[in-house]
């Protein structure tokens, strides 16, 4: 990576942020908004990810249209990360210790909007469970709470030495960020055209390609799959039905739900409201309302299907139908294949004559054959609802009509604008095409007046060119995993335990991993393993002062009348004193 001649200190009101670059806990996230691009940014450094340039699986991606490249990246992402919410990953905090840390920037009140865990009860689907017991936190006094931190890609790539999987994974936050710098090396997708959606249980991304794709975890949601009325795509929608919009950010800056200021371009963010808008309307057609019916299952039994066979018509309950859509590929909702999927159904469950109280979906095919519906066309509303005469129970007919609505229209609630004042230090303006090294040149040059690119470098972990106190306030402070896996450990058997771990890093040069890092995957490099002993013993020995001295290919530490070596491929050079507590 770039070097800075001269790298300047960090002002003391900045620190917390610039430590939380490394940490990069969704809390932190909500409440330093800027770290959520610096994280792609980061990603979009990292020689991991140009590496997949090189994979077979992306030969010949040139040829391709930018939705298929992206459905190809899709199945690269599929085939080597899970997703990953052990709340044992990077371990637990309190409440009450992130409320006081973040008490100069934004008030409790502010917070308890962040995280279901502070008074957060936006979706309905977790608040309809205990939550504490849904993410096993009943064991815990209700204080404690998981820090969830976001995972870089190298972090990601190195769940594959850790027990119990196979693969590479990451959070939904570390999802979404990977997502997007892939979409812009791999697929070459413009960093304006990718749009990071964060809610306080949820982070995706929404690329402006096409009518629109959602990136959901390691899937993608077109406009088409969004209408589909399957379960798969009802849990793709829940964060934007259900949830605040708190963060939306590009290239050109971000929009927070809670800060006045705004640093997105206004042009930008109106391009992805209306796109956004767009992609989350249909018009009423028949597939739309079959699919409708798939997702509420609750107002099928107003529905039958009418069917010939052998030239005599046939009523089946339509909830019979959409039974026999499981293990099938006809569907309903295709004129092409429901013969097929209704020829497959046993004539026993056919009645001969129309079932009284239901409406034939038949006839609102016709109707709406040729005359596709919009939801804010009251008239053609009005006479759909007359046709839908399955019930004189007004209520229950309206139930269906607001449902369907419902269906094929959702505003997401995203920050308001009115509000605002939009200003900041301009967009990040790398090209798609560009190499490696003239896009960290380009970022290190915009350090000076660009907060985002400065913190990119700090999320990349670059020791070389960033200021090592934001590092190690991290390390020492919010890397609670190791010191509890090794609290059973006698002094002795702590530092054996640390100079035994394989001896190498899972970053490469001078980028240097967190000591629950160096534990869960357990290996590192002699300086991360040093930085994880340091942390182990401070917790321990509060009033120890540890000497720790890095040279190229030596690391020391040095308390009382201890001496401890690592070795180091680094090449780091750095001495500090770690003073008492």
């Amino acid at each position: 990576m770039a070097r800075m001649n001269q790298i300047p200190e960090i002002p003391s009101e900045d620190l917390e942020k610039y430590s939380s670059a490394i940490s990069l806990s969704d809390m932190e996230i909500f409440v330093f908004p800027e770290l959520l691009y610096s994280l792609v940014l980061a990603n979009i450094m990292s020689p991991r990810i140009w590496e997949w340039k090189e994979h077979e699986w992306f030969a010949k991606l040139d040829t391709m249209k930018p939705y298929k490249k992206i459905q190809r990246l899709k199945q690269f992402i599929i085939d080597n990360y899970e997703f990953n919410l052990d709340l044992d990953t990077w371990g637990l905090t309190t409440k009450e210790s992130e409320i006081e840390r973040f008490k100069p920037y934004m008030d409790e009140g502010m917070i308890s909007q962040s995280n279901a865990l502070f008074g957060y009860q936006g979706d309905k689907h977790y608040f309809s469970l205990d939550i504490r017991k849904h993410f096993g936190l009943d064991k815990y006094n209700s204080s404690i709470i998981p820090f969830w931190k976001t995972e870089t890609l190298e972090a990601m790539d190195a769940f594959k030495f850790k027990e119990n999987y196979r693969v590479g994974a990451g959070e939904c936050v570390s999802l979404s960020t990977l997502y997007a710098a892939a979409l812009f090396i791999i697929c070459e997708i413009p960093l304006e055209d990718i749009f990071l959606i964060a809610t306080p249980l949820h982070s995706q991304n929404f690329i402006n390609v096409n009518d629109g794709v959602l990136t959901n975890n390691r899937r993608l949601v077109t406009k088409n799959m969004w209408f589909n009325g399957t379960d798969l795509t009802g849990k793709a929608q829940r964060a934007l039905r259900n949830e605040q919009v708190t963060i939306v950010a590009n290239n050109t800056g971000f929009i927070h739900t809670v800060y006045p200021e705004a640093t997105i371009a206004p042009d930008s963010f109106e391009v992805f409201r209306s796109k956004l808008d767009a992609f989350t309307t249909t018009e009423i057609t028949f597939e739309i309302l079959a699919n409708f019916l798939r997702e509420r299952s609750e107002f099928q039994k107003c529905f039958q299907i009418k069917y010939l066979r052998h030239g005599k018509e046939q009523y089946l309950p339509i909830e019979r139908a959409f039974a026999y859509e499981h293990g099938s590929p006809y569907k309903v909702s295709d004129n092409a294949t429901r013969d097929k999927l209704l020829d497959q159904i046993d004539e026993y469950d056919f009645y001969t004559d129309p079932i009284e109280g239901r409406i034939q979906i038949n006839k609102l095919g016709d109707y709406l054959k040729n005359n596709p519906i919009s939801h804010f066309d009251e008239e053609n509303m009005r006479g759909l609802a007359e046709k839908i005469d399955c019930t004189r129970d007004m209520e229950r007919k309206m139930s269906v009509i607001e449902g369907l609505v419902d269906f094929v229209h959702l505003e997401p609630e995203l920050p308001e604008v009115g509000e605002k004042t939009f200003g900041g230090p301009g967009p990040i303006e790398i090209q798609p095409g560009s190499s490696r090294d003239e896009i960290i040149d380009h970022l290190s040059s915009l350090r000076e007046s660009h907060t985002i690119a400065d913190l990119a470098f700090y999320a990349s972990r670059d020791l070389s060119s960033t200021h090592w106190k934001p590092f190690l306030k991290a390390g020492l402070e919010r890397n609670p995993v190791i010191i509890a896996a090794t609290k059973e450990l006698s002094d002795d058997e702590l530092v054996q335990t640390m100079q035994d771990l394989t001896n190498e890093s899972i970053y490469d040069g001078p980028r240097a991993a967190q000591p629950d890092e160096v534990w869960n995957f357990q290996r590192g490099d002699g300086l991360e393993r040093a930085i994880a002993l340091a942390n182990v013993w401070k917790s321990r020995h509060p009033e120890a002062s540890i000497e720790f001295t890095a040279k190229g290919s030596e690391v020391t530490l040095v308390w009382g009348d201890r001496k401890i070596r690592f070795e180091s491929a680094k090449g780091l050079v750095k001495e500090l004193t770690l003073k008492p507590i």
